[in-house]
């Protein structure tokens, strides 16, 4: 299953653990701001670790077929 994923740029800090563990889903802008470049870059394991320890907590995961939140 690749997750669906929502990034709240407000909330983020740029602190850039998302790309430690999940380089390929995620990346800073020029900004220091979370986007994401490809959901299904790196395993769903790394993509829900990359979110649980994101300091803000501010990247949702949803399941692509019901719609319905996984994470936070």
């Amino acid at each position: 299953m690749a997750y669906k994923i929502w990034v709240d740029r407000e909330a983020c800090i740029g602190a850039g653990t998302c790309v430690d563990i999940a380089p390929n889903v995620f990346a800073l802008d020029d900004e220091d701001i979370c986007v994401v470049l490809d959901p299904t870059g790196d395993s769903d394991q790394d993509i829900l670790v990359a979110s649980q320890d994101c300091p803000m907590q501010c990247i949702y995961l949803f399941n692509p077929n019901t719609d319905e939140q996984v994470y936070p």
